[in-house]
């Protein structure tokens, strides 16, 4: 009717995510769900019944807007571990729901109507809408193959005087790739002329193998102080649902990150803040054991598949496993990914979903952060393909 009112469709070409149309997929076919990135394994045990105990305890309202004092100097002690950083956790760390909400508000925090932002192509499928929806344009810079390294000449012709921010994804989503120090002193190099920011997506941080490390964003000084760096408790003790995750920046950085932050969600889940607070400082072999515990899980999968048609390519960090197709079929990645779930009850996700301009036919993404069950079960209907 004319003049009738509607709703202001901020993200008209965003459709449902992929993620959850393979999901429901897989259910409603009752396939082995190797598509979405979440682990069939529970929580730590000790962990859960932390979260209980402060339930029991009275713990139920609000968390400070920050993230409970307690939990934010364990972040702190645990970076200082793991990358050798010294952070403030009053005026450097705020706790959110999950990742997501963390690349959200930074992405809000840095970009205005008419901002540019530089995203590496394939990403997580984030990052783009949440540019658009503060008013930015994304300018794509795509990784090359085979090793989804960082295309530098074309990284630097993506910088204009209008980019107010560089996301930069390691581990990576969904190769596996590491981006190592050399080229983060090198991203400091190219930046240092700019007033551009940095998004770093950290959340895979420990899930890295074969005798690599995670380098943090937060341990080159030059990149520290332009940089928003994400992380994930969820992806670390394989509570995904909890959505509970952390953004390091600098203190004035974190000031603007914080107002939008209040806005969107205000405060996390409080009991499990109180709990993952205890947990950290009393358990630190947990993340510590999940290199090799996840590399038993890649080197399962990739096991379960020789001999099939499928070709796997090197994963050095995260839970996902990249696989090529074209032995099996000259269908598309998305296509064959319909046929997959429906005929022969295995779900993946198609690497071009997580690309802005698909190459070809793509890859297949699998996650293997499955127990021994279920991946011999996806393993027997692959190896039939």
């Amino acid at each position: 009717m004319a003049g009738e009112a509607g709703p202001a469709d901020k993200l008209p070409w965003v459709g449902t995510t992929i993620f959850t149309v393979m999901s429901q997929l897989a259910e409603q076919h009752g396939a082995v769900n190797l598509g979405q990135g979440y682990p069939d394994f529970p929580p730590p045990a000790a962990l859960v019944e932390a979260v209980a105990r402060h339930m029991r305890a009275g713990r139920n309202q609000y968390a400070p807007m920050a993230g409970l004092p307690s939990l934010r100097d364990q972040i702190a002690r645990k970076l200082a571990v793991t990358q050798g950083v010294a952070v403030d956790p009053v005026d450097e760390i705020t706790v959110t729901a999950g990742g997501t909400e963390a690349i959200f508000c930074a992405i809000q925090a840095a970009i205005g109507p008419g901002d540019e932002a530089v995203l590496l192509d394939p990403a997580y499928d984030s990052y783009a809408p949440s540019v658009e929806l503060a008013g930015g344009v994304a300018r794509f810079v795509r990784l090359t193959r085979p090793g989804f390294a960082i295309d530098w000449p074309a990284l630097t012709a993506a910088l204009t005087p209008r980019t107010r921010l560089v996301a930069i994804n390691s581990p990576h989503n969904p190769s596996g790739a590491l981006i190592p120090r050399a080229d983060l002193d090198r991203l400091a190099g190219v930046l240092r002329p700019t007033c551009a920011l940095v998004l770093a997506d950290e959340v895979y941080e420990h899930l890295v193998y074969d005798g690599h490390r995670h380098c943090s964003v937060l341990a080159q000084p030059e990149l520290r102080a332009r940089a928003f760096a994400v992380f994930s408790f969820g992806k670390t003790f394989n509570a995904t649902g909890w959505k509970i995750g952390y953004c390091v920046a600098p203190p004035m950085l974190t000031q603007a990150f914080r107002r939008i932050h209040q806005y969107v969600t205000f405060a996390v889940n409080a009991p499990a803040q109180h709990a993952l607070a205890d947990f950290l400082r009393d358990d630190a072999g947990f993340w510590q054991a999940l290199p090799a515990f996840y590399q038993a899980r890649r080197d399962r999968f990739a096991a379960l598949l020789a001999g099939s048609r499928l070709r796997l390519l090197p994963s050095r960090s995260t839970y996902f496993q990249l696989v090529d197709h074209s032995g099996v079929t000259d269908l598309g990645d998305t296509e064959f990914c319909h046929e997959m779930v429906t005929r022969h009850g295995v779900a993946a996700i198609p690497l071009s979903a997580l690309e802005h301009e698909p190459r070809g036919r793509g890859l297949l993404r699998f996650c293997f952060a499955k127990d021994d069950a279920t991946l011999e079960r996806a393993a027997e209907r692959l190896r039939a393909l």
